[in-house]
Order: structure tokens, then sequence, then C-alpha cells
């Protein structure tokens, strides 16, 4: 199936393809979990994706995440890491495993910037999640159960349940990321 244009934003390759799929916000929101005016952001590039997000985006659009996260690495080749790095007002990414297609384990190298949190959005994804932090001081709250971990400490949980991310530390915060998704 093609994906668009090499150098097209994620919003639109995802626009384009959730129209060639015959499928409306509302049933993309149903799908995922996500408010369809989150994903009507995400279409209109006002809001650039976090990982979790576009793997519940590219199972309910029944195509491989991957895809998506090559195509972004691809860009960034053409940009200082510092503009690939950023994803949203705080969190950043860059795959770790972009030869994973089909495949269920995805890694993933990510950056929270110092004394802040994810914002506008909580994560929430079939399958487990492994969080090892390599620098800072991290809050991962996992449902209503507050977790600190600092450098060498890692989380391993469900991640069907709600969770989200915060650098508590000064410096930026750096954790490799593992999902497994069924």
């Amino acid at each position: 199936m093609p994906i668009g244009k090499k150098g097209q934003p994620i919003g639109k390759r995802l626009l384009k393809l959730r129209r060639e799929k015959k499928l409306t916000l509302k049933h993309l929101a149903n799908e995922t979990g996500l408010a369809s005016s989150f994903i009507s952001k995400i279409e209109k590039g006002e809001v650039i994706p976090p990982v979790a997000v576009i793997l519940q985006l590219s199972r309910a659009l029944e195509i491989d995440s991957s895809i998506l996260l090559e195509e972004e690495k691809r860009r960034a080749g053409k940009k200082s890491a510092e503009d690939y790095e950023k994803r949203t007002e705080a969190y950043s990414y860059e795959t770790l495993t972009p030869e994973a297609r089909h495949k269920h384990l995805k890694a993933f190298k990510v950056f929270i910037d110092p004394k802040s949190e994810h914002k506008s959005i909580s994560y929430q994804h079939l399958g487990e999640e492994f969080q090892y932090v390599l620098k800072g001081k991290i809050e991962v709250m996992v449902g209503e159960n507050k977790n600190i971990l600092g450098p060498g400490q890692c989380l391993h949980f469900n991640s069907s349940i709600v969770h989200k991310l915060r650098n508590i530390s000064s410096e930026k915060a750096e954790l490799i990321v593992v999902l497994y998704t069924p």
C-alpha cells in the first residue's frame, strides 16, 4: 500500500491512509481510544504523535508502524539531530529497530527535556513495556502507581494500563524503551 511521497509528514500520510481505507475520524477514534479531535490535530500537523500513538494508529489502519517510523528517520538524515529529536513539546525519540517490520518487539531511545512531562495525552497500548533509564531521573505513573527511576534502573509493566512519563531531574533524560505489542 502506498504511504505517500517521501518527506511527507506523518499527519498527511495518516490522513491519506485513513481516507484510502474509507474510515471516519470517529471510527479511528473508536479503534484506538484516542479522541477524534486529537487524531485530527495529528492529521493537520498541529501535533506530532509519540511512539505509543503511532503504534495505536498503525494497528487501527492495519499498517506496520515501522513504515512511518522509518520515513521519519530518513527525513532526519537531512536535518540536524536536534531537529530530528523534537517530536512533542518536551519528548522525542528515535527508533532502534527500524528493521523490525512485522515484529512484535520494537525498541526506541527516548529523550525527555528537564523538569517536564509529556503533554496532552497519557499512553495506553496493548502489550508490555520495558523502560531502562540511561540519564536523568524519571517518574513513571502506571495507573495510580508512582515509580521513580534513576540511571541504571528499569521498569517492566503492562502497557494496557494508562501510563505517563515525567522527567523530574534538571538534565535531559534518556531512556531505552522496548515495546511488545501482540
